[in-house]
């Protein structure tokens, strides 16, 4: 396991990390789909600007967490990726394990 594998391990056995690490979940979760449909439609940051009319530097702060895009953005950046958008509330019982 790599050091930040353990680091980050470690951490998260501290109660409140856990707690915020948790918030960020789905700001996350967004970022990481975003990477991985771009990648997978085999675009960069500025070939999906071209399509979308965000700009690169918009793009690429997105994609490191220092930018929070709007509902419409994504929905812009969907459509750039040539995907639907699909939202989805999940009950906090089905989200956590069952221990």
């Amino acid at each position: 396991m790599s050091s930040y594998n353990n680091y980050k391990k470690k951490a998260l056995q501290d109660p409140a990390v856990k707690a915020e690490y948790d918030a960020l979940q789905p700001e996350y979760d967004i970022i990481q789909a975003m990477i991985d449909a771009r990648n997978k439609e085999g675009l960069t940051q500025k070939e999906l600007s071209e399509r979308t009319g965000i700009t690169q530097a918009d793009i690429s702060r997105i994609e490191n967490g220092t930018r929070n895009p709007s509902l419409e953005m994504v929905k812009r950046l969907a459509n750039g990726l040539g995907m639907r958008l699909k939202l989805e509330f999940i009950p906090e019982s089905a989200a956590k394990p069952v221990k």
